[in-house]
């Protein structure tokens, strides 16, 4: 058999009427097409529950395996301890799963198991028992295969995705996928998180994908859009779209609502037969390779001098001189720079000098891309393999002007500068989730390791940004 079906879902505690208490009849339409979704999942009597949760075990470069037969847990951390799940996980399916991705080397598995980790998370529990209060008469809970995301890109979480599927047909399961996760965090400023202006774009791109199947949408929405957001279920998408590759999908888009500044969407696949156009992986691989070509078309010179010297240093581990041919304004100006690097839409590394350092700007740029590429200490070294995958912004400083106070600020407009005695901590401006001066300040002093009661002297400088 194999994956019969799957459905994106929610994981609001207050949906529960135990938690909410009444309050959860403000997202009735979500109640409403959660049973429905739960229902259609259980007619087709699956042996197995696949689901993915931000809330499980969470690594920045691993995707946990939950291991081990039974779990259990309640909703004590909502006052609701009174409500209780208990997990059968499928073991077999488990080790299956860990096996493969063994055998290729891809990172996921069964390390950091503690005793907790067989605990399920709400992410985990809120699907279930909606599972659990559907279930027929006389039908007993199927097993449960529970796997956490990871900080690592939409190809990796894909593709886990498509070794999930694998699994499951070598075994013969029927199985059902749940990618369990709400969309943004901040739809509205009453709200717990607060508002974001990207919240109510990110969530009407992501039910539009959902919605009409369009997964390679989902793969390829703006980081910083989704970043701002604060969205939660994104990559348990990913993870949802790799298992149903090259797979018919009839998608349905049966709820989305907001209400309490969270956004709630049941999206619901009905599968069919294979269908080779379904190839999302690999129309992955064809979009991010056309995007990086007109990100290399579009780089000017001081980015193209950035990306060259640390090509250069990580290949060969040699500094390459000034080249003959860059604009003479390099060479005749002295500025303070700072190189940043992405990759796949995520910082990589970031160095500067606030000041000038070195005789003129080229050789500000040549050294200062090289320490961002190997010694920002938040970071590993980029490697050889990475280079390819790399996006890098230049940023030339204007000479730091000291500030009366906080108002003589502006975010978008001006960097900051914070410093208490030889300490100092310096932001950016118009960096992707700062919106306001308190924040600047605030990550600022924090980067300075400087405590938010101590007296300080403020800087603001502007910058030449370079993409």
């Amino acid at each position: 058999m194999a994956i019969l079906a799957a459905m994106a879902v929610p994981h609001p505690p207050i949906i529960l009427h135990e938690i909410g208490k009444g309050e959860e009849r403000r997202i009735q339409k979500t109640i409403d097409a959660y049973n429905e979704a739960m229902k259609r999942a259980l007619a087709l009597q699956p042996d197995t529950i696949i689901l993915t949760s931000p809330h499980a075990e969470l690594y920045a470069d691993y995707f946990h395996i939950t291991p081990g037969r039974v779990g259990c847990g309640d909703f004590s951390a909502f006052r609701a301890p009174e409500v209780q799940v208990e997990v059968t996980y499928d073991e077999e399916l488990a080790k299956t799963l860990e096996a493969m991705a063994s055998q290729e080397n891809f990172p996921a598995g069964f390390l950091g198991v503690r005793q907790q980790t067989l605990t399920p998370d709400h992410g985990t529990m809120i699907p279930l028992d909606f599972l659990r209060r559907n279930l027929p008469e006389g039908m007993a809970m199927p097993h449960v295969l529970r796997l956490s995301l990871s900080g690592l890109s939409n190809r990796e979480h894909y593709h886990f995705g498509e070794l999930i599927r694998e699994a499951v047909d070598s075994l013969g399961r029927r199985a059902v996928f749940i990618a369990s996760g709400d969309l943004s965090h901040k739809l509205l400023p009453e709200g717990p998180y607060g508002f974001a202006k990207e919240g109510p774009v990110f969530d009407k791109a992501a039910c539009a994908a959902l919605g009409s199947g369009d997964f390679l949408s989902l793969l390829t929405l703006d980081h910083d859009m989704c970043e701002g957001a604060a969205e939660c279920g994104l990559r348990s998408f990913w993870i949802m779209a790799g298992a149903l590759a090259r797979r018919e999908v009839h998608p349905e888009l049966l709820s989305y609502e907001g209400p309490f500044g969270v956004g709630y969407g049941v999206a619901y696949f009905t599968l069919g037969g294979e269908d080779a156009s379904r190839n999302f992986g690999e129309q992955l691989i064809a979009y991010e390779k056309k995007k990086m070509a007109e990100i290399r078309e579009r780089e000017d010179s001081l980015v193209r001098l950035a990306r060259k010297s640390l090509e250069s240093f990580v290949r060969s581990h040699t500094r390459i001189p000034v080249p003959a041919d860059v604009p003479s304004e390099l060479l005749s100006r002295q500025a303070g720079a700072f190189v940043s690097i992405k990759k796949d839409g995520a910082l990589r590394g970031c160095i500067g000098t606030f000041l000038p350092t070195r005789r003129n700007l080229a050789e500000e740029i040549l050294q200062n891309a090289i320490s961002a590429g190997t010694q920002d200490p938040r970071f590993d070294s980029v490697q050889e393999s990475e280079l390819d995958s790399l996006v890098y912004d230049v940023d030339v400083l204007t000479e730091p002007v000291p500030v009366a106070s906080p108002k003589e600020l502006d975010p978008k407009r001006y960097g900051v500068i914070v410093q208490a005695g030889d300490r100092r901590g310096l932001l950016l401006p118009d960096l992707a989730g700062v919106d306001t001066v308190e924040q600047q300040i605030a990550i600022a002093r924090k980067k300075g390791n400087i405590n938010d009661r101590e007296p300080v002297q403020l800087y603001r400088f502007e910058v030449e940004r370079h993409v």
